[in-house]
């Protein structure tokens, strides 16, 4: 087992894992323990009661955060010729049809997100095989599939992120980075979190969230106070 630098033992004395913190508290605290040399990623966990095999307790949205996630995103636009120039006035850092369908089936997936519309998906249906294991296949629900590119793509050049409970009833994601202010942190986290709780299906029954956790990328997880949940959310 690895030995704790100096640095890295300070912080974590600063944690009292068996307690559980205000949402304020807590983003300030994952600021404090974070030990990394660079500007990490600052990620919300949120367990749900809810079983994600059954298709209608399946939690999936979208949600843009007032300050963004710190991580400019780059933007594919699979695009007819005549839309090409939106998707690049908007920030697509790429523009085009077939010529990037013919690199991304030969394996090219230097981007985070593709943006498409309805009349061009029978050209991007194929591409599952590619984007689909690496979560970047177009997809209406998400709003990447869309007549209005321009707006999508500034959206998401803004901050906004999709996500889906996994199979453990577990949402996962990146809300910031440790360089962000604390309020900042919290003010993410609780849009976030209020998109969560809107998305409650009828069908889940009892607690709906059941813990709350923030972390960075190298530091242990940062627990929520559920009853300071409820008067935050």
């Amino acid at each position: 087992m690895a030995k704790l630098t100096k640095k890295r033992k300070q912080a974590l004395e600063k944690l009292d894992r068996s307690q559980q913190y205000k949402l304020d508290e807590a983003s300030k605290l994952v600021k404090e323990i974070n030990t990394t040399s660079f500007d990490a990623s600052v990620d919300i966990d949120v367990r749900l009661g809810v079983d994600p095999r059954k298709p209608n307790q399946m939690v999936r949205g979208v949600v843009t955060l007032p300050h963004g996630t710190g991580k400019t995103k780059k933007v594919l636009a699979l695009c007819t010729a005549d839309k090409e120039e939106e998707a690049k006035a908007a920030g697509a850092d790429y523009a085009g049809l077939d010529d990037y369908i013919e690199k991304i089936k030969e394996g090219w997936v230097d981007f985070d997100v593709v943006i498409t519309m309805p009349s061009v998906m029978p050209k991007v249906g194929p591409l599952g095989k590619v984007l689909g294991p690496r979560g970047l296949m177009p997809n209406p629900k998400s709003g990447t599939v869309t007549n209005d590119i321009g707006q999508a793509i500034e959206e998401i050049k803004k901050g906004k992120i999709d996500f889906k409970v996994d199979k453990y009833g577990i949402v996962h994601t990146s809300i910031g980075k440790v360089s962000f202010e604390a309020d900042k942190i919290k003010e993410n986290a609780k849009e976030f979190l209020n998109t969560i709780k809107k998305l409650k299906p009828t069908s889940s029954k009892g607690t709906y969230i059941k813990s709350v956790t923030l972390s960075t990328t190298m530091s242990p997880g940062v627990r929520i106070d559920p009853s300071d949940l409820r008067k935050a959310v």
